[in-house]
């Protein structure tokens, strides 16, 4: 594998994937590591801008660690592409896949991956083909019909839409080009911003209800315990969960597939002086000290290598990872069980 090293490369900034672009871009990204390191030889070797640019080439690799396939992953994956194939004849209320858990457990990591997978084998069945398979967007907080209806407009980059247009005329424009581009896929992301208990909540999920009506696709949803934030009250609440089923992510239990967790993501660390399982046999500690929140592990090994990138260390221990802050929850945890002072 070629050593990268282009000049810029973090400044190459990915489109959030709230647009076509940033899906598009995101989709065909590169999954699998592609950084060589050098021999320690040539490494110490490196002098000024040449030293810059590899440093630069580790830092962007560790930005954007490879994606663990876990089970909660492929379970979602393989539900939600079997609810894709039965959705694709029916004529009556189609059926969709709620994804509710924990902050940083991994649900907006699985239905990506499970779009980013259902977009590459439309692109290989239908390679010269302007379809949009799939279409990612987060539900506004405090929002209206409007605001959610934009955010369908705003990822298909609708330049007709003007603020003078009504919800309905929005809407229907984006009915239409979804229709035109044989769309399979619907994520919306963060629908724990949808409180049925509210009116504005009531008057969201009546029109999320007309685009599910309009729009013959699976519709997909992930939102923090949403059995508790009140996404299930009342006659809408009853007939979403009628018509959607859920998938619960949790924690992981410090257990083989935690152990096997962390090797995956140490697998791909190109670090100098980092040496094989020396994340593995800090297992249990990284358990305590993210709680088994794989999105807290995640952000903990990457700040980590970038860490020991920028200060010469070239390896992860646990001096290193005790500096290295992480969100507010794990790190309460933490602290309780005295891991972290």
């Amino acid at each position: 594998m070629a050593v990268l090293t282009s000049t810029g490369q973090l400044d190459d900034r990915r489109q959030p994937t709230t647009t076509l672009e940033g899906w598009r871009r995101f989709a065909q990204a590169e999954t699998s590591p592609q950084f060589e390191l050098l021999p320690n030889r040539e490494w110490k070797s490196l002098k000024d801008l040449r030293r810059v640019e590899y440093d630069e080439a580790r830092i962007a690799h560790h930005a954007e660690l490879v994606v663990v396939t876990t089970s909660a992953i492929t379970e979602i994956t393989n539900e939600g592409r079997l609810l894709t194939l039965l959705n694709q004849r029916e004529i009556g209320a189609r059926r969709g896949l709620i994804i509710s858990g924990p902050a940083a457990t991994g649900k907006t990591t699985a239905l990506k991956q499970l779009g980013r997978l259902h977009e590459l084998r439309t692109r290989t069945r239908f390679p010269r083909s302007e379809r949009i398979p799939v279409v990612y967007v987060t539900a506004p907080p405090k929002g209206s019909p409007r605001k959610l209806t934009m955010e369908f407009a705003r990822f298909l980059g609708l330049a007709t839409v003007r603020s003078r247009h009504n919800t309905t005329d929005i809407a229907g424009a984006v009915c239409n080009v979804l229709i035109d581009a044989c769309t399979d896929i619907v994520i919306i992301d963060e629908i724990h911003n949808i409180s049925l208990t509210t009116r504005a909540g009531e008057d969201m999920s009546d029109h999320l209800k007309y685009f599910t009506e309009h729009l013959p696709a699976t519709f997909l949803y992930a939102g923090i315990d949403l059995e508790r934030s009140g996404l299930f009250t009342g006659v809408r609440g009853r007939q979403l969960a009628g018509r959607c089923q859920v998938i619960n992510t949790t924690p992981f239990p410090y257990d083989a597939q935690w152990q096997q967790l962390v090797g995956a993501m140490e697998a791909p660390l190109r670090l100098h002086h980092h040496t094989p399982n020396q994340l593995v046999d800090q297992a249990e500690y990284l358990h305590h000290r993210t709680g088994g929140m794989i999105g807290s592990l995640g952000h903990l090994v990457r700040a980590s290598a970038i860490r020991a990138i920028l200060d010469g260390s070239e390896k992860i221990n646990r001096a290193l990872m005790d500096k290295i802050h992480i969100d507010h929850a794990a790190e309460s945890l933490a602290r309780r069980a005295g891991v972290i002072h």
